[in-house]
């Protein structure tokens, strides 16, 4: 598949264990800034919700300056994405070498509903952040490196269908965490996720 002006792409020709997302490599110093940004982002949001919190907030309590901050992480997406990024790579590591049925073992179509169960548990615990990471520009969604290796898993164990990399794409749309948390108080958690594995298993 070829990339749109949203840079959505097709990682079909990609090992899955090259998409993973990378540990980020720093100085110490570097390092040390970094930690103390991200608690006291985190404990920030968690206290007075995501839209609330300021750049400026969050340096004052890290106790760095802004320029710092706003190199580092460019805006609060940014912020939200390294946030993320630990969780995610946690979930990474389990589909890719865990116990069955989320890591290897088990049949296709039980791994990825245990992939669709852990990906929204995942997704609702970080509701707020994920959606400010995927809605900070046009296309933000497709051009996050975790985006691509959860399509790329869909894809291999969506192998069996008759497109296994578009419906890979249009499985994962309905877990975009804008649409999440548009349907989320109308349909309701049990609702949503008995929807998204019918789905899987129409796929299937």
């Amino acid at each position: 598949m070829t990339h749109d002006s949203n840079g959505l792409r097709s990682g079909s020709a990609i090992p899955l264990e090259l998409l993973r997302t990378p540990p980020p490599k720093e100085r110490a110093d570097a390092a040390r800034n970094r930690v103390a940004v991200l608690e006291a982002a985190a404990r920030l949001f968690a206290e007075q919700g995501v839209d609330a919190v300021s750049m400026d907030q969050v340096a004052a309590a890290a106790g760095v300056g802004k320029g710092t901050l706003f190199r580092r992480f460019g805006d609060k997406s940014g912020l939200a994405a390294a946030l993320l990024d630990a969780r995610e790579r946690v979930l990474q590591e389990a589909a890719l070498s865990g116990p069955p049925p989320l890591g290897p073992g088990a049949p296709a179509d039980e791994r990825l509903t245990a992939f669709l169960n852990a990906y929204l548990d995942y997704l609702l615990e970080h509701l707020a952040l994920v959606r400010m990471s995927e809605t900070a520009a046009p296309g933000a969604r497709y051009r996050i490196g975790a985006y691509r290796f959860w399509h790329r898993h869909v894809a291999i164990l969506l192998a069996a269908a008759p497109d296994p990399d578009y419906t890979a794409h249009a499985l994962l749309a309905a877990l975009a965490a804008d649409h999440v948390a548009a349907l989320l108080p109308e349909v309701g958690e049990q609702r949503m996720r008995t929807g998204l594995l019918n789905l899987a298993r129409s796929a299937m």
